[in-house]
């Protein structure tokens, strides 16, 4: 009786772990980071320059290879003395990044204030 429930209790075990390994998200898709060589061409061909290696995930989830996100955001717009648009890519836990917001964070600000903590939101792609 004893082994008959030990097996059974074992099944058991094996069927609950095959089912949490079920719900672990995997890469979908990888953008790996521009080769330095190729940014000028990318940025001469209006293709978004990956700065970063981010990682599209199963479940819809996005993230680096320290953090993990809700959301990838394209934020497009034009800065005043600028003759073309601009997309700034982040990947974010957070909707409401304004193009203002994205510029400056970025890069382009000298403000560390401007900047986002990684956790909320973080810079992958330029075009």
């Amino acid at each position: 009786m004893r082994t008959r429930k030990a097996t059974i209790l074992a099944a058991y075990m094996v069927v609950a772990l095959c089912g949490c390994s079920r719900n672990t998200p995997t890469v979908v898709r990888t953008y790996a980071a521009t080769a330095p060589e190729l940014v000028d061409a990318y940025w001469e061909n209006n293709e978004l320059v990956t700065m970063v290696t981010y990682y599209e995930m199963s479940d819809g989830t996005w993230k680096t290879d320290t953090c993990a996100y809700r959301y990838r955001l394209e934020i497009t717009g034009r800065n005043a003395a600028a003759v073309k648009d601009s997309t700034f890519v982040f990947l974010s836990n957070r909707k409401d990044i304004t193009f203002e917001q994205a510029w400056k964070a970025s890069g382009f600000s000298s403000n560390t204030a401007d900047y986002f903590k990684e956790k909320d939101a973080r810079f992958v792609a330029l075009k």
